[in-house]
């Protein structure tokens, strides 16, 4: 392990992310871990995405980020003028 590339480094990452998020409450010698419930989500959250980075599931360009950004923004304006519709029938 003398060559740690980008994907091996997310490896781990995402499954140390995953084991705090997991064990939650730990000491560890002179290390304490307590995340709290918002932590280990957050953990969670992070060591999933980590480990789907490096596995190649989760390959995120400029265009893709564009193409997510500008999908987000029209699901938002319809339902936005969903629920001014549904204000405006009551």
């Amino acid at each position: 392990m003398t060559d740690l590339t980008p994907s091996s480094t997310f490896l781990i990452a995402g499954i140390v992310f995953i084991t705090i998020a997991v064990i939650g409450q730990s000491k560890l010698g002179f290390l304490e871990i307590n995340p709290g419930c918002f932590g280990r989500f957050l953990a969670l959250f992070i060591g999933i995405s980590s480990l789907l980075y490096a596995l190649g599931l989760l390959n995120l360009s400029a265009e893709t980020l564009d193409l997510l950004r500008i999908s987000l923004t029209e699901q938002i304006k319809q339902s936005i003028s969903s629920i001014n519709d549904l204000f405006q029938g009551l």
